[in-house]
């Protein structure tokens, strides 16, 4: 079983202990590859949860980066930088007209949605779904579906109800003149890998409430397609993004459709790093290379993936779409990503019985086939009890 080092656990005790204990100590990483401390190396199928997009120090985001730091890290809100306003102007023509707030995460994201919803409609309930995950600030927690991380907390906003994913007719029982909101994600990540119905999303864009798509883990090319409400056939009034932006710089992003524009005026919101010029100048430069032709080859590698996964041993179904995928397996999920880990490979899991898989999007034929090998030897441990059990 492999357990931390001696020097990976000095220090560990003077953070907060809100994560497991870890396993390994990552110190390099170079496309789909990173390095611990002990020299070994790891083939990155969970991408810092779908963060590296573009792959380990990516020559276009790191280029940006470098040079944004050689003339400007901070300015504050009380003042214009051009990153952000190339990024705002950037992810406008991609939606097809929006206003952008920037702040440093999914979670910031989300509450800034819940706090424009609430503004615009003047109704304070929201409706999202059972088994979505949004964040962990306390209005993001709120509208999270999972009992598990609410209930320590509770009580938290009121006013939010919860609906099964696609389930149309309790959705339309959900909303009322009370909701200004309906958050839901095109595919509940945390929540099992869970694509929603597209007759399911275009229901909720009919309804009343503003309609909010949590894109933090979809956007940015991970389906396929830039948006993933895109390949939905739905425009919503918000989007929050984050993840994938800007490649690992933090950064997350509410869009405000031209159409439900006007609602925030200044002093209703603000993050004091929001826009930070850094992070942003290496956002342009990811939502640059989000291209055609990678999104064309984010939907072929993630095809083959597919494919690939869904006649392993132990593997009960396949779902997600591009290179956001999940497999429900005959096992423990996080015996999977022991048994994973210690054969070189790093999984997610999403749930009790889901391994998540969220490589970066330009992830290679050969590193598909690599981990699928991987995969075929892994689940067979996993599956008879011999991988090594997760740290708790």
């Amino acid at each position: 079983m492999s357990r931390p080092s001696d020097t990976l656990s000095q220090g560990f005790d003077r953070l907060l202990p809100v994560y497991p204990e870890p396993e390994v100590t990552i110190v390099r990483g170079q496309g789909a590859r990173v390095w611990d401390d002990q020299g070994r190396s790891y083939l990155d199928f969970g991408a810092g949860i779908a963060v590296v997009a573009l792959g380990h120090c990516h020559p276009a985001p790191l280029a940006a980066a470098q040079a944004q730091l050689e003339r400007l890290w901070h300015a504050s809100n009380l003042y214009a930088t051009e990153p952000a306003r190339e990024l705002a102007t950037r992810l406008s023509e991609r939606f097809g007209g929006a206003q952008a707030f920037f702040c440093n995460s999914g979670a910031e994201a989300i509450e800034a949605a819940l706090k424009y919803a609430r503004k615009a409609t003047g109704r304070p309930g929201v409706v999202a779904l059972e088994g979505g995950f949004h964040g962990r600030t306390l209005g993001a927690l709120s509208a999270t579906g999972q009992s598990a991380k609410r209930e320590p907390f509770a009580p938290l906003l009121p006013g939010i109800r919860f609906v099964p994913p696609n389930d149309v007719a309790a959705l339309e029982e959900a909303v009322d003149d009370d909701v200004g909101l309906i958050l839901l994600e095109p595919i509940l990540g945390e929540g099992g890998v869970v694509p929603l119905l597209p007759e399911f999303v275009a229901r909720a864009a009919a309804l009343p409430p503003l309609l909010c798509l949590d894109e933090i883990q979809t956007g940015v090319g991970r389906t396929g397609s830039f948006f993933a409400c895109e390949q939905l056939g739905v425009r919503p009034d918000l989007v929050t993004l984050a993840k994938g932006l800007a490649n690992g710089l933090p950064v997350g992003a509410l869009l405000v459709a031209d159409e439900v524009a006007g609602a925030f005026v200044p002093g209703d919101h603000g993050s004091t790093f929001g826009g930070n010029p850094v992070a942003c100048a290496a956002a342009c430069a990811v939502v640059d290379a989000v291209d055609d032709a990678l999104l064309a080859a984010v939907r072929e590698h993630g095809a083959r993936l597919a494919a690939g996964l869904a006649g392993l041993p132990g593997v009960r179904e396949v779902r997600g779409q591009g290179l956001l995928l999940g497999l429900r397996v005959a096992c423990p999920a996080g015996a999977v990503v022991s048994a994973c880990r210690e054969r070189g490979l790093l999984v997610l899991a999403a749930g009790e019985e889901v391994v998540r898989l969220v490589p970066p999007l330009t992830i290679e034929a050969p590193e598909v086939e690599e981990a699928l090998a991987l995969l075929a030897d892994a689940l067979p441990a996993a599956l008879s009890g011999t991988a090594p059990t997760p740290a708790a």
